[in-house]
């Protein structure tokens, strides 16, 4: 008996078609009821750029204004952006790795027998109240920090450094905490028995052992907080942002147009600054 063969090729099925359109589904409903949320009209956006008047300061950018008095503003205000960012970030050094110290487990004297049970609970103690302080730092965002710190030392860079110092600070001390504890124990444990203090199990046993991730992880956070530095002059903390803030109230296209090339080139600049940062400490 033969077999006839008719030529028909098998039915191709997905057997998770049905997963697929499933979740497709749920994520575009959920994306239209985060959208109606945020009443976001993109019809509506497109009349409003049609109006005359947020045209006509559209065009205002074109050309940017590059008197030499401004120009010399912009660059001031650039390098005191850089300025405080970086020293935001060397007060938010000073307490997030004191922090991230006391919070590293291998380095515990505790953790070799050194202190009794009742130096245990105070150190336990410790360490929960340094998390929490670390966790109530990092939740409360830079711009809300200068919003209140505005209020309280006034306009100007201060309350700019004090309000990247205290965020950062929180999560310098929560990352440097973990980058401590990825590291082999074994050389600071020795370091321990043999009668080394923390400081010295810290400097000779982790952190040759971690150097180049907390430099690398340093940079990129540096690298936001001149990001943020100029966010935060919007609410009167100097800087660029400040001065952006002042051109928009006046309508002053032209500046406006001048003081984000500045903001492109001082990221481009933070960018090319943390790439050779690296490379040279590779």
């Amino acid at each position: 008996m033969t077999t006839v063969h008719l030529g028909l090729q098998p039915v191709l099925r997905d057997p998770a078609l049905r997963g697929r359109v499933l979740s497709a589904s749920l994520f575009i409903l959920a994306v239209w009821g985060m959208a109606h949320l945020t009443e976001f009209d993109l019809i509506g956006l497109i009349h409003a750029f049609s109006d005359p008047a947020p045209r006509a300061f559209i065009l205002s950018f074109f050309p940017p204004a590059h008197s030499f008095e401004f120009l010399t503003l912009a660059v001031v205000e650039t390098w005191r952006t850089i300025a405080i960012a970086s020293c935001g970030m060397f007060i938010a050094g000073l307490v997030g790795v004191p922090i991230a110290i006391l919070l590293t487990r291998v380095l515990s004297l505790s953790s070799i027998g050194r202190i009794d049970q009742g130096g245990s609970f105070v150190s336990t103690l410790l360490k929960r109240v340094l998390r929490s302080l670390m966790v109530f730092l990092r939740s409360v965002p830079e711009l809300i920090w200068a919003l209140l710190l505005v209020r309280v030392v006034g306009l100007g860079p201060t309350a700019g450094v004090l309000a990247i110092a205290i965020t950062y600070s929180g999560m310098l001390g929560k990352v440097y905490a973990e980058i401590f504890e990825s590291v082999d124990r074994a050389p600071v444990m020795s370091l321990l028995n043999q009668g080394a203090s923390r400081l010295q199990a810290f400097a000779f046993g982790l952190l040759p052992q971690c150097s180049d991730e907390l430099i690398s992880y340093t940079v990129y956070r540096w690298e936001c907080a001149v990001r943020s530095s100029v966010i935060l002059g919007f609410v009167g903390a100097g800087g660029l942002g400040q001065q952006m803030d002042l051109s928009m109230k006046m309508f002053a296209g032209n500046e406006v147009c001048t003081l984000l090339l500045m903001f492109v080139l001082l990221v481009a600049l933070a960018d090319w600054t943390s790439k050779t940062l690296r490379r040279v400490w590779e």
